[in-house]
């Protein structure tokens, strides 16, 4: 109940700053009340707080600097790839091609419209964040609880919280009764934690510091009073604003290498362009053609379509992951997944289902009962140890277990949009589904046995007990809690048929110890039979101190958060194609191990590839990284050391993709070379930080996305191994007519309608090939290795030589047996479009031949051929067409030997794969 208090507190004094408070949970609370220096009862007097407002600034997170709109959006220019396509679309508007520089235009800007929108996810996280810590707050002022805006709580205020508030700032407990903290989203703890004003060591990490309530962590039970000792930017949170903030935005390996490739070729085509008007002034031509020709090489060097390409490919990747239940936010994440080398992955609900499960029950006769099932859904059988169903137990320990857990229980289930949710703790929503696949519903138990009272669980006497009337008017106590606990308060046990035993405590506690090695978390349920109140009439009460030696124990209940159905299956493929999957989880290590084992992560004598917080904290700063790289288990890590364990990875070389859900992850996810939130269960702000929204918030999503990765990187591939040959010819053959002093087989025109109409019609359609077979077999790409390979720059130099040497005897053929120049120009224009349009066949694999991909397996390429073609034809023999390209019709002769050309350059092609196959 809220209430207020009259008397009128001392004024206080100055408080000390919050950064003098280095460790307020090693501080007893008084001390604490000292420091800051504040009231415990009647908090600060509104004068104060009005000093210490001005002084500190309002409770929020700071907003990080921005640059304006404008220059975000000329920050997209810069790239050497962009100005060629600035100046390719200068070039040939001076030419007088509208429609063309239009377009090149157009694809310069949609990509700088598509960085802009990219650039502004980091501020969107940021934001997000902010967000979380705005909300009301019910602090004590001169005496009286007052309604607070949480931006005007200040340090030393002191601070009310109950169930469902979210802690407005970083508090310290003066008071507490049953306080339950969840603080998932903060530390990656999987389960709601007691909280209490106990002194700690100044060395507890935030995890364990019971006697804190964090900002931005949600109270699920109880009541509690605290000081604020820090605000705003000086909280927990706020040092993850800080971290994300700060946080390295990484270019992914496609940006990084091809920024490389356009510094290349940046450099190629301006050199090349030199030397062309160089040797055409030497040998006396005019300035002016001169230059023309080596615009003409310029235009024909640059990749007009690679840009668009890159987009349309990236573009269809995000499609199809999008159908595979992965949503890209940040379209080079599409490629990188392709190359990554390290997934590291949050536990609780990715390797997870995040809902406790109840696996094994235990009967004081030693029989454990196998329990199948998974989540919250009431879906599953209870199996004897020999192996027959439990339907419904009518008496006996194994009854009296399961009905213990389900009515001495304050949780809920429901069914809603078809998922199963839980209101409550997750331990009791584990029992009371682990009852209802017994037959023990929860609704008839509540009618059969109604409850009258209880003792809530609380940290200190750590179980929970209730008071039900029974049919007859007899009662029963019921009791689920620590095992230690239980034991304290039993003196037999039940067996299968209901009788009673003296209590073996050792073989409890033996049982309870072996269940707990395999990471679950165990639970004892006892019951008393009572007649005597009823009969009596005496009020129907419970009273703790009556309990101890009266109870009977029932059992124990073992239970886990299970890990996801696909999960093993998803971490052995990604072994398998070369990817190392590290845990990285704020839970306790014992967990971790038994979740890691159970998915295949470690082994069954792997401790040494486990590594918490504190073992991290402790390696010396020269053995950190490889330590990193060889552990597989990272446990009751803070958001700090997340952020570096992805940079030690990411200092091996690694590209690295981090998984998460919670606002401790989120300086993780912006730092890794790729981000993956949970779209289902994950907070706004890990989804702001990420790349890519897993829908379904499982792990074996992120092994689709791999794939579809790698798919992207194969064809944008195919795209510039098919592209480069043409844009290479076409200069070349512009400097082999300059150094032999001929006219120019080809005009910039012409280079022009090559290059942007091939790119869309026919290179575009790479996108659209499928994934070849075996791609999750291969080992990841090299980080370091470049975008081509020495292999396909050799292809690309072979494609080139062919075409220049065939366009220049071709055009020079058709010069020497009375074709004009119009004509002859066509025949080589043909030739590029026919070289082309084979040579796409080819590249549908880079190492297999066109036959075994199959002929027809891309729809899209044959529709794309066909509107090449029609292209070819209106440029050859439409008046319109030729006066524009300055081309001219084509008799069946020259194309014949344009075919017969063609054909042979795919043979050629043909052969050095087969050649470089066996090589391999």
């Amino acid at each position: 109940m809220r209430s207020s208090v009259s008397r009128t507190p001392p004024p206080p004094s100055r408080a000390a700053s919050p950064s003098s408070a280095a460790a307020p949970h090693g501080l007893a609370a008084h001390e604490v009340v000292l420091m800051m220096d504040t009231d415990p009862v009647h908090g600060l007097d509104d004068d104060e707080a009005r000093r210490r407002l001005a002084r500190f600034g309002p409770n929020v997170l700071p907003a990080s600097a921005r640059d304006n709109t404008l220059m975000r959006m000329l920050r997209q220019f810069h790239h050497p790839l962009i100005y060629i396509l600035l100046a390719s679309g200068v070039i040939t508007a001076v030419l007088g091609e509208f429609v063309d520089s239009a377009v090149i235009f157009g694809v310069v800007l949609i990509n700088a419209v598509v960085g802009f929108v990219q650039e502004s996810r980091a501020e969107a996280a940021l934001d997000a964040l902010r967000s979380m810590v705005r909300t009301e707050a019910r602090a004590v002022r001169g005496g009286h609880v007052r309604p607070l805006p949480s931006e005007e709580l200040v340090p030393g205020d002191l601070v009310l919280v109950e169930a469902g508030d979210k802690a407005p700032a970083d508090l310290r407990l003066v008071r507490s009764s049953e306080l339950r903290v969840d603080e998932s989203a903060l530390t990656g703890e999987s389960a709601p934690v007691a909280k209490d004003e106990v002194v700690l060591s100044a060395a507890t990490p935030v995890a364990d510091r019971r006697n804190m309530v964090y900002s931005g962590t949600l109270v699920t039970a109880g009541t509690g009073a605290g000081v604020a000792v820090a605000t705003g930017a000086r909280t927990e949170l706020g040092e993850i604003h800080r971290l994300v903030g700060s946080a390295e935005l990484l270019a992914t390996p496609l940006t990084e290498k091809l920024a490389r490739f356009s510094k290349v070729l940046t450099v190629a085509i301006l050199a090349l362009a030199a030397v062309t008007f160089v040797i055409g002034l030497i040998r006396g031509e005019g300035v002016v053609p001169m230059f023309t020709a080596a615009v003409a090489l310029a235009v024909g060097a640059i990749p007009e379509g690679l840009p668009a390409a890159v987009t349309i490919t990236l573009a269809i990747g995000v499609a199809r992951m999008a159908r595979r239940r992965a949503v890209i936010r940040r379209l080079p994440a599409v490629e990188t997944l392709g190359g990554t080398t390290v997934i590291c992955s949050d536990k609780t609900g990715t390797l997870t289902e995040n809902q406790m499960t109840v696996r094994t029950l235990w009967t004081p006769e030693g029989d454990r009962y196998d329990v199948s099932g998974s989540g919250y859904a009431p879906e599953g059988e209870i199996r004897e140890p020999g192996g027959a169903v439990v339907t419904s137990p009518t008496s006996g320990a194994l009854r009296w277990c399961l009905l213990a857990g389900a009515a001495c229980n304050d949780a809920t289930l429901a069914r809603q949009d078809g998922r199963w949710t839980l209101t409550g703790d997750p331990t009791e929503g584990a029992m009371l589904v682990a009852a209802a696949k017994a037959g023990l519903d929860r609704d008839a138990l509540t009618d059969a046995y109604p409850r009258v009272a209880a003792i809530p669980f609380s940290s200190e006497r750590q179980y929970m007990a209730t008071l039900h009337r029974a049919r007859g008017g007899d009662h029963v106590v019921l009791l689920k809690g620590a095992v230690e606990r239980a034991l304290d308060l039993c003196d037999t046990w039940m067996d299968a048929d209901g009788g009673v035993r003296p209590l073996d405590g050792d073989a409890v506690l033996r049982a309870a110890d072996e269940l707990a090695a395999g990471g679950l978390r165990v639970l004892a349920t006892a019951v008393r039979f009572d007649a005597e109140p009823a009969r009596r009439g005496e009020p129907e009460e419970l009273d703790e101190r009556g309990l101890r030696g009266t109870m009977v124990l029932t059992g124990l209940q073992a239970m886990l958060d299970p890990p996801r159905a696909a999960a093993a299956r998803a971490v052995r493929a990604c072994h398998a194609a070369g990817i190392e999957v590290k845990m990285i989880t704020g839970d306790h290590a014992a967990t971790a191990t038994a979740v890691a084992r159970g998915i295949g992560l470690l082994g069954d004598h792997s401790d040494h590839e486990v590594l918490t917080g504190a073992q991290l904290a402790g390696l010396p700063e020269e053995e950190y990284p490889g330590a990193v790289e060889r552990a597989r288990v990272f446990a009751r890590v803070s958001p700090e050391q997340k952020l570096r364990l992805v940079d030690a990875l990411q200092s091996r070389g690694q590209v690295v993709a981090m998984t998460g859900d919670g606002v401790n992850d989120a300086p993780a996810l912006r730092q890794a070379n790729i981000g993956v939130a949970m779209g289902r269960n994950g907070t706004e702000v890990a989804k702001e930080a990420a790349d890519m929204v897993l829908t379904d918030d499982d792990f074996a999503t992120i092994e689709a996305a791999v794939e579809e990765g790698r798919g992207v990187f194969d064809n944008l591939t195919k795209f510039i191994v098919w592209t480069l040959p043409t844009n290479m010819a076409e200069g070349l053959v512009i400097l082999v007519a300059i150094l032999f002093g001929a006219a120019l087989p080809i005009l910039p025109t012409q280079i022009l309608w090559i290059n942007m109409t091939t790119a869309v019609a026919l290179g575009l359609m790479l996108a659209f090939e499928p994934k070849e077979e075996g791609i999750m077999g291969r080992p990841p790409r090299d980080p370091a290795r470049p975008l081509l390979t020495g292999s396909l720059v050799a292809r690309v130099l072979l494609v080139s030589t062919l075409l220049v040497g065939g366009s220049w005897w071709l055009f020079q053929w058709e010069l020497a047996n009375g074709a004009d120049e119009a004509v002859a120009r066509t025949a080589a224009v043909n030739l590029f479009v026919m070289v082309e349009l084979f040579y796409l066949f080819s590249c549908r694999s880079l190492t297999r031949s066109m036959w075994h991909v199959g002929l027809f397996s891309n729809h899209w390429i044959i529709g794309g051929v066909t509107v090449q073609m029609a292209g070819q034809l209106a440029l050859t023999y439409l008046p319109v067409m030729n006066r524009l390209f300055h081309t001219a019709p084509i008799g069946l002769p020259v194309w014949s030997r344009i075919i017969g050309i063609s054909a042979l350059a795919s043979l050629v092609v043909a052969v050095d794969k087969r050649v470089r196959r066996r090589l391999m």
